[in-house]
Formats: structure tokens, C-alpha cells, sequence
């Protein structure tokens, strides 16, 4: 099939021109239509158990989460508090955290250690610097609390492998660390890959029962013998992607109306990287992009049931995949920059999932530009697959071709000006 973009040649409709009919009939169909309205508030339970989940996940990970401490003495002293810590950790075990050794300390062990801790980079949670016998814990006032008296102990052990004496350590607070934005923004990536799951499997499952509704009344054979059915696959993928952003707009802006009045504020929550405002329009991107991708799939398997029944069997392997699929962009979120992002990134299923979660957790913007463009191609070669798949299972194209109703109708069809004219008689 080509897509011949502009005006119609001799009455006949061009692929995008056919496409914009269906499209814009399934559209109405569904917009004006009862059932709509309760389309609206199925989300409310989704959404509450998405907020169940994220909390539980929350926890999960707040309990798991490796904190790191960074020693920022001389050399000699600093080998002498991992030595230290080794120590301690082969005894205490988990409850010792991790210590690295700083780069940029001087010979006198002087480090600014308030600015590097304020620096959004990096995962550390406190910094010790002075010496041994002298150490000086920088952190958040709650983690100076809790490592206080640790500090102590290895900085004594440092010293002495059977410490008698514990030096006093002195705390100096800073407001937030690397390690606490790090782990703000991991809430905020996880929160954007659960909602976005949830609506990308609650709207996509709209096109097969749209589908497999219009099989069963012939509409399908109707549309077939006006227009080709790329341009059917085509329109009744975007008609679903618009009823889906018409959905978005209600839900966010009653969740804008709301949420103000029972005090709650996007201040409140912790800020992406790229901010708000762009992290939200990325949210749409990915959401429409993820949608074509897994709506194209779901279409192409419509193509092949002709009930309820069958919908069901053959989409189950698909809704499981996606789950599996948003397993693999969560653990590419919680490893930034590892091989695992890069292949999460670069599978067009998982893209979308983990680009929002590197919004949430890095102000870079251009990594979303490549990412974009290289979910569009993806959804370009989705949409022609399952175009193809679709045409030929609902068509039964092939060698024994369709039936005298269709070909009667494919005549009519090839006359100038008959493709407005059969889907308006039609339908």
C-alpha cells in the first residue's frame, strides 16, 4: 500500500486520507458513546493499586539500599580506615556500609567535603575527612545520627586492632547529599514507569474488543471493500491512541482540581531531573509511543480471533511479556549507565519504561531526543508488520483470495469517487 499524503486522485482516497476516515469514526463512535463515561472512572482502581505497589516498592528498596561513606583523609589514613572497616564488617556484617576513597584529597587531608556532599552526583552518603584520631563526619543530620558512634569505632580500630579509647567525632550538616537526591529521584522513576504500565495496559486493550466487536458485525468486510486495509489498521490504531489522550486530559485535569484541595503538590514530591514541566511532556511521548508499539501488537492479534474467548488466550502471552518487559526497564532504572540500560534502551518494547525513568533520575536531555527518534522508527516498523498481518489474516489474502462479496465490492470500489460513497452507504 502507499501512503500518498495531500489530495485524492480521480475520487479515489489516498492511504492517510482513508486512514483520517476510519480514525475518525472509530473517534466519534467512542467519544459520544455511554459506555465512555465509565471508561473514565475504571482507572480509579488501577491507579490505587499502582499506589500500593510504589509504596511497597519504596519500601523494598529503602531496605536494601546500599548507602556509601567516603574518607577523605591522607593516604596513609585512609588505607587505614578501609582496613578498619573490613574489619568491622566481617564482624557486624550489612550494618557496617560501604566506604570508597576520595580523589582530589591533599596532603594535609584537606577536602571540602560540605560542597562535594550538595554536588546531585555521585551516591554518597556522608563524607569523613580530618584523621583517626580526629575524624570529622560530614552528612544529613539523620545520617550523622546514625553513624556517629561508627565512625567512632572504626576510626579507633584504624588506630588500635583492640580499640580502648573512642575519638570524639565531629559532626558538621549539610542538607541534602548525592546519595538522598539519588534515591529521591528513584521514587520519582519508579512512580513514572508504574503509571505509565498501568495506562499503556489498561487503554491498549481497547483495540481488540474494538476489533473483534466490528468482525463480528461485518463492519470489518464493509471498511475492506472501500479502503485498504493498511489505512483500516492504520486509522483504528490512532483512534484508540486519541480516545487514550482524551482520557489522559480528563484524568490529569480532574487529578489538577483535586489534588490541590486535599494538599497535595508536585513540590512536595521529589523533582526529576529534567524537571517537572519536561518531565511530564516526556511522559506523553513515551506514553504514545509505547501505546502504538504494544496497540500495534495487540491489533495484529485481534486479527486472528474471531471472539472474546480467543482474544483472551492469544493476548495473554503479550500482557505477560509486557509485565516482564517492565521488570527489565525497573532493574535498568536501579543500574544507571550499565549494560543493562543500554539494552533496556535499545529494546523498542522496554525504550519507552526506561527513558522515563532516566528523566526522573538525569537532567540530560538530549539521551530523549535519540530515544524518541528511535521509538518512532520502531513504531513505524511495528505498525507495517502488524498492518501486513492484519491484512492478510482478515483479508485472507493469498492464493484463494476473498469472497464474491468482497470482489463485487473491491469492483465497485476501484470506480472514481465509490470509497466516500460505500463508507458513507455502509456505515
Amino acid at each position: 500500500m502507499k501512503w500518498r499524503p495531500g489530495s485524492a486522485a480521480q475520487g479515489r482516497l489516498s492511504g492517510w486520507q482513508a486512514a483520517l476516515v476510519v480514525a475518525r469514526r472509530d473517534l466519534a463512535s467512542i467519544l459520544f458513546s455511554r459506555a465512555f463515561l465509565f471508561f473514565l472512572a475504571g482507572p480509579l482502581f488501577p491507579v490505587i493499586v499502582g499506589l500500593l505497589a510504589g509504596t511497597l516498592g519504596q519500601q523494598i528498596d529503602a531496605g536494601r539500599a546500599e548507602s556509601r561513606i567516603g574518607i577523605a583523609m591522607s593516604a596513609p589514613d585512609t588505607e587505614a580506615m578501609l582496613a578498619a572497616r573490613g574489619v568491622l564488617a566481617a564482624k557486624l556484617g550489612r550494618a557496617v556500609p560501604g566506604m570508597v576513597a576520595l580523589e582530589g584529597v591533599g596532603p594535609d587531608g584537606a577536602f571540602d567535603a560540605a560542597a562535594a556532599l550538595r554536588r546531585d552526583e555521585g551516591d554518597l552518603a556522608a563524607i569523613v575527612g580530618g584523621t583517626p584520631d580526629a575524624p570529622v563526619l560530614t552528612a544529613t543530620p539523620e545520617r550523622i545520627a546514625r553513624w556517629q558512634g561508627l565512625i567512632s569505632l572504626t576510626a579507633a580500630t584504624a588506630t588500635e586492632r583492640t580499640p580502648t579509647a573512642f575519638p570524639p567525632v565531629r559532626p558538621v550538616e549539610v542538607a541534602s547529599s548525592g546519595a538522598s537526591v539519588k534515591q529521591a529521584r528513584m521514587i520519582t522513576a519508579q512512580a513514572g514507569q508504574a503509571l505509565l504500565f498501568l495506562l499503556i495496559m489498561l487503554l491498549a486493550g481497547m483495540v481488540l474488543s474494538n476489533l473483534v466487536e466490528e468482525k463480528g458485525n461485518k463492519i470489518i468486510e464493509i471498511l475492506a471493500a472501500a479502503i485498504p486495509m493498511d489505512a483500516v489498521f492504520l486509522g483504528k490504531l490512532f483512534a484508540m491512541l486519541g480516545v487514550s489522550l482524551v482520557g489522559l486530559t480528563v484524568w490529569g485535569s480532574v487529578a489538577a482540581l483535586v489534588l490541590p484541595l486535599a494538599g497535595f503538590s508536585l513540590s512536595g514530591l521529589p523533582a526529576p531531573g529534567v524537571g517537572w514541566p519536561l518531565f511530564l511532556a516526556l511522559g506523553v511521548v513515551y506514553f504514545a509511543t509505547g501505546y502504538l508499539l504494544v496497540g500495534s501488537i495487540f491489533l495484529a492479534i485481534g486479527s486472528l480471533a474471531s471472539t472474546v474467548r480467543e482474544v483472551q488466550t492469544l493476548s495473554m502471552p503479550v500482557t505477560m511479556g509486557q509485565v516482564l518487559i517492565f521488570f527489565l526497564g525497573s532493574y535498568a532504572a536501579a543500574h544507571p549507565g550499565e549494560p543493562a540500560e543500554l539494552a533496556a534502551i535499545a529494546f523498542p518494547l522496554s525504550s519507552p519504561f526506561t527513558m522515563i525513568a532516566r528523566a526522573a533520575q538525569d537532567e540530560a536531555v538530549w539521551p530523549h531526543l535519540a530515544a524518541i527518534a528511535w521509538q518512532g522508527l520502531w513504531v513505524a516498523i511495528f505498525v507495517r508488520a502488524g498492518a501486513a498481518m492484519f491484512r492478510s489474516r482478515v483479508m485472507k489474502s493469498g492464493a484463494q483470495g476473498g469472497s464474491g462479496r468482497f470482489l463485487r465490492w473491491r469492483r465497485r470500489g476501484s470506480e472514481p469517487g465509490a470509497d466516500t460513497a460505500i463508507v458513507q452507504e455502509r456505515l
